[in-house]
């Protein structure tokens, strides 16, 4: 079985043979699990989807249509599929906590013309060492946990080992106050461009 090719795999799970399954899945569970885990950000919970995934393709495995892309790719767009349905499915039901997450990405939206695309690389980059510097312990470490880990504010929460209420108010504070520091920046910034 390991030594036949994928295609000849799909056509005897299209005869419903198991083994043929087992051997897909020796060479494809570790991709699957890990497309999976990066969408959904939890182990069980891509767990779960590598398992759906593998027994989709072996109902469905009459679906597979050589002409559109190989096995690979036929499996690897039904991880996709699943994993970005369960995330939407999760993030329904409060798994996620999503919109925190999205806060610190709308610094570099707000503003005319959005702070970010008026500032240097080098300028962004010190007025987020400063306010980094002025953030205490508390909103430091979520900042850093859910902007440079890509943790959601619950999962930092728990990484902490902070109440979420807390670890969201700490949150919260701290992009105020990179707000505030890049208020201050951009203000200095137009004085000192009227002033020359």
């Amino acid at each position: 079985m390991r030594t036949l090719g994928d295609e000849v795999l799909i056509e005897q799970m299209r005869n419903k043979g198991t083994d043929a399954l087992g051997t897909l899945f020796q060479r494809y569970y570790r991709l699957v699990f890990d497309v999976a885990k990066n969408i959904l950000r939890d182990r069980s919970e891509a767990e779960d989807v590598m398992q759906e995934v593998f027994l989709e393709i072996y109902r469905r495995a009459e679906l597979y249509d050589p002409t559109k892309g190989t096995v690979k790719t036929w499996i690897l767009q039904y991880a996709y599929h699943r994993s970005f349905n369960r995330r939407r499915y999760l993030a329904l039901r409060g798994f996620y906590d999503a919109i925190p997450a999205l806060a610190l990405s709308q610094l570099e939206l707000t503003g005319k013309g959005g702070w970010r695309q008026a500032m240097s690389s080098a300028e962004w980059r010190e007025v987020l060492e400063i306010g980094m510097r002025e953030l205490n312990e508390n909103e430091r470490g979520i900042i850093e946990l859910v902007a440079l880990q890509g943790l959601t504010v619950r999962e930092a929460s728990v990484k902490l080992g902070e109440s979420y209420v807390n670890s969201r108010n700490h949150y919260y504070r701290a992009l105020k106050k990179l707000k505030e520091i890049m208020r201050a920046k951009m203000l200095k910034r137009e004085v000192n461009n009227v002033g020359s």
